[in-house]
């Protein structure tokens, strides 16, 4: 990893120098914009409206328009601020863990001590730790001043920028003035279907499908050319189908969801080899129902009398 930023967290006369790397990266597959007919690339130029020729990145500055007049600000206006100036990651409180609400969280950095000595790092690390507290910092990066929430992550040091409060919106929805009776028996079946769902959260048990599905789609498009099946390409899978408008009830709902989750986790203990023989057998099933149908479909078009075609007027 390469670090962005360098600077230092900073409580009372302690000071730590610390390398600022960003914690997390984007896994999505990087796509472009093409003309469709013929692949060329999509580009977009940096035209002045008012003497429409294309200006070079060092001549772009930034405004601000109150509607009536422009205020441009140049890249000397902007560092000059003595925030954007400022390298320090400056402790403001220490609060309780649990007072901190997680919609207010933004980005996440990992902070490395940036010292030959690393004792004012590993005693904030420990304090922190300890306390069962978090660091609220304020400090300044990419020309915006921050809120942050400097924090323990196994052995080393998080620092998540944070929303201002007046970017938090509120949850003002008129449905939910309205408080609907739940009855205990609702309550206790709800609380049933939650405990068979019940794990500790292990995030590499997931992924994300689409990404995975699309870089696919882009390796047999790379392989076979423009005239892949997609049906081929991700196999065509049978899916249970639903009526359309049914209403179910959420009390049958909840009894129906905890009966088909106890159900699931008896046949697991029952054994493998009999869940294995469950499926194997559903799969033989489907397989007879399909070709089924299709000789059924094929018999039906054979008996099918041609239309006759219709004599001019």
């Amino acid at each position: 990893m390469r670090a962005i930023w360098t600077g230092a967290i900073t409580f009372g006369l302690v000071n730590v120098p610390v390398k600022v790397y960003s914690a997390t990266e984007d896994h999505d597959v990087a796509l472009h914009q093409v003309h469709d007919a013929d692949g060329g690339r999509i580009r977009y130029k940096r035209v002045c409206e008012i003497d429409g020729k294309t200006i070079p990145y060092e001549h772009i500055a930034k405004a601000y328009d109150d509607g009536e007049r422009t205020v441009i600000l140049t890249p000397e206006d902007l560092e000059s601020l003595p925030a954007e100036r400022s390298r320090e990651i400056d402790v403001v409180e220490f609060v309780p863990n649990d007072q901190l609400d997680p919609l207010m969280f933004d980005r996440s950095y990992y902070l490395e001590p940036d010292s030959k000595s690393l004792k004012a790092y590993a005693l904030l690390r420990k304090t922190l730790e300890d306390e069962d507290r978090t660091a609220i910092v304020n400090f300044a990066l990419r020309q915006k001043t921050r809120l942050g929430a400097l924090r323990v992550r196994g052995n080393v040091l998080v620092l998540q920028t944070m929303l201002w409060h007046d970017e938090i919106r509120e949850a003002d929805f008129p449905s939910l003035e309205s408080s609907p009776r739940i009855t205990d028996r609702e309550l206790s079946l709800s609380a049933a279907l939650m405990e068979s769902f019940a794990g500790d959260f292990e995030p590499e048990k997931f992924s994300d499908e689409y990404q995975e599905e699309l870089r696919k789609l882009i390796d047999a498009k790379l392989e076979q050319g423009e005239s892949v099946d997609t049906a081929a390409t991700f196999g065509e899978e049978e899916t249970e189908k639903k009526g359309g408008g049914e209403v179910i009830d959420l009390m049958e709902a909840l009894q129906r969801s905890v009966e088909r989750s106890r159900s699931g986790k008896e046949s697991g203990t029952g054994g493998a080899t009999k869940a294995s023989a469950s499926k194997t057998g559903a799969a033989k099933s489907t397989a007879k129902k399909s070709t089924a149908r299709k000789a059924t479909a094929k018999t039906t078009a054979e008996k099918a009398p041609a239309k006759k075609a219709k004599k001019p007027a």
